[in-house]
């Protein structure tokens, strides 16, 4: 159900900051439309630590709604407070949630047996499948291999978001988990890598803007023909790298409102990239040709 490519989507706010629920339906219709495998709402590309908890189960209400079950929805409930995890986690399956993106737990730094108690608590009080997100360098927190492997056990924890940037980390879970746990990419650059020992695809931040052509990718590599899949990743690459000249999500943000794909809106303490960096975004999205006519004429 989660394999392939998967789009960590943005969460369209309006000027006067309120979520903006015209444009999120969108979203999720160019999405669907383009082939995408799945949708994962509330994650921190969609600025989830600003949402309210209405305003998370709203944006999981409508992207269940427009996906209309064609695509599978991983709707984004993690943190360092197990119990306020498994509330949200219950409340998004109710609404009609097919799975749960759980990031490690963040600040409080948890021990592995920490970690490996969190997550099963999750698991037996949540009865959804369950995908563990392992980004140490925004949590300060690491899931070992091993780890990784006792939590694949849990039946329904089926993969891992892995966006630890360590290629050898990901090759040791990839190694040690049973054969049929997902590994995910948690970095568009790494996906080529990863796919070819042993992922099974990537929640991608890039898929906001091109998601036919990140499928089609992953697609490729799923197919063994890494020679097609290196020549989109090399086409694609500089997206993939300046989606991150600051801060995710506010370059990617940027890049769809120069896209005419929503108004560039952030909730701080998020502002807007750099005047520099917006003309980087702008000049990349310009040689991909992915710039709407009107923003190119600037």
């Amino acid at each position: 159900m989660f394999t392939g490519c998967g789009t960590a989507m943005v969460t369209p706010f309006r000027q006067d900051q309120s979520l903006d629920e015209r444009a999120l339906r969108r979203l999720v219709q160019r999405q669907v439309e383009a082939g995408i495998n799945f949708l994962v709402p509330c994650g921190t590309t969609g600025e989830s630590p600003t949402l309210s908890r209405a305003e998370q189960l709203r944006v999981v209400e409508i992207t269940v709604e427009e996906t209309r079950g064609i695509v599978p929805v991983l709707a984004g409930a993690g943190g360092y407070n197990t119990a306020e995890v498994i509330a949200l986690a219950r409340e998004f399956k109710a609404i009609g949630a097919n799975g749960i993106l759980s990031v490690t737990p963040y600040y409080n730094r948890p021990t592995q047996e920490g970690l490996y108690q969190h997550y099963k608590a999750i698991a037996a009080a949540v009865e959804l499948p369950i995908i563990l997100y392992n980004v140490p360098g925004r949590t300060g927190c690491n899931i070992d291999p091993a780890t990784v492997a006792k939590l694949a056990e849990i039946e329904n924890i089926v993969g891992i978001k892995e966006a630890s940037g360590n290629i050898s980390q990901m090759a040791a879970v990839a190694a040690k988990a049973p054969k049929d746990f997902i590994v995910l990419s948690g970095d568009d650059s790494v996906t080529v890598p990863l796919m070819a020992i042993g992922g099974r695809g990537v929640i991608s931040v890039a898929s906001n803007e091109i998601p036919a052509e990140m499928t089609r990718l992953v697609e490729l590599c799923a197919e063994n023909n890494f020679a097609a899949a290196r020549e989109m990743h090399d086409r694609f690459f500089p997206l993939m790298e300046i989606n991150f000249v600051e801060s995710n999500p506010m370059p990617v943000k940027a890049a769809m409102g120069f896209m005419g794909l929503l108004e560039a809106v952030w909730r701080l303490p998020l502002v807007a990239p750099k005047a520099e960096n917006l003309a980087k975004i702008r000049g990349v999205l310009e040689t991909l040709e992915l710039v709407q006519q009107a923003y190119a004429a600037r």
